[in-house]
């Protein structure tokens, strides 16, 4: 296959690099040092105890690449409507676009450069760390998901499963896609969005009875609108998923929380937006999300 992968950051460089094995793949990243690092040395993936150099060909630009079969989305949601802009001269039309993203909604973005068909939402339970320009350490390996939106009528999922699995992913198809990505989302909607807003560690949540209880209603909010989407949900044990998360990890530092310490915009709109979105569109009131999106937003604005 023929895949672009947008953004050269830890997970774009680790489906790049172990897609290249089989693939004719390119890695478009804006920072042209980490462009020439792979160009010139290979791309660096420190994993199971080696470094290992893979050879997709790293560009910032993506002039004159035509007939691709896959891009892959990998860069941090708020840049997704302006990385597809930069680069729609290389959606042609057979090409399927796909979202690894965390958080949910991604699909109405990818929608605007592609048809519904076209178009493929999932997860990946990999993980990853940047160590220096075209250098990546893959921090554990785990399924990757993926399905589509509406029915598969020419059968591209099977020949993506092949081409991935083919390069040491095991990817997974859904038919029913959107119940994982919900099933991920619940805690990043719930326990990191209010550990965010309180600049607190993720023990805290479930240690203090205003923040859990601010936790629980975002919970069944989330819950209310999975349902009324057709979702199979079961609010008990979330919320009990939901304070395991918060009491085995009591120094962690969630993305939300990182983003809003350190001054950068958040990804907020496609984890608690993404429940306001589809909150909206199933006639359900989610008024605590809605209090977060507001509070998330002023909280990124506060240093401007």
């Amino acid at each position: 296959m023929k895949i672009v992968v947008i953004g050269a950051g830890a997970m774009g460089s680790i489906y790049g690099g172990h897609l290249s094995q089989n693939n004719e793949v390119y890695i478009v990243d804006t920072n042209q040092q980490v462009v020439d690092s792979i160009n010139e040395n290979g791309l660096l993936i420190d994993e199971n105890g080696t470094t290992n150099v893979y050879h997709p060909k790293a560009v910032s630009t993506t002039e004159g690449i035509t007939d691709v079969d896959l891009v892959i989305l990998f860069v941090k949601s708020t840049f997704s409507k302006i990385a597809l802009a930069g680069n729609k001269n290389i959606i042609g039309e057979n090409t399927r676009l796909l979202t690894l993203q965390n958080g949910a909604g991604h699909e109405h973005i990818l929608m605007e450069f592609a048809p519904k068909e076209r178009v493929i939402i999932g997860t990946t339970e990999d993980n990853g760390a940047v160590l220096g320009f075209g250098h990546v350490r893959r921090g554990g390996e785990g399924k990757t998901n993926a399905g589509m939106l509406v029915e598969d009528k020419e059968g591209f999922l099977p020949k993506m499963k092949e081409s991935f699995d083919s390069c040491g992913f095991q990817l997974k198809l859904h038919d029913n896609i959107q119940q994982l990505i919900w099933d991920k989302l619940f805690t990043n909607v719930s326990l990191s969005a209010v550990t965010g807003i309180l600049q607190v560690d993720m023990g805290y949540i479930a240690g203090n009875e205003y923040a859990w209880n601010l936790t629980c209603a975002l919970i069944h909010e989330a819950v209310l609108t999975a349902k009324a989407m057709g979702l199979t949900v079961d609010e008990a044990a979330i919320t009990e998923k939901v304070k395991e998360t918060s009491l085995n990890n009591p120094n962690g530092c969630t993305s939300i929380r990182a983003d809003l310490r350190d001054g950068r915009r958040t990804e907020v709109d496609t984890i608690s937006g993404a429940v306001v979105k589809a909150a909206a569109e199933v006639g359900v009131a989610v008024p605590s999300h809605q209090f977060v999106v507001n509070m998330v937003h002023a909280m990124e604005q506060k240093n401007n």
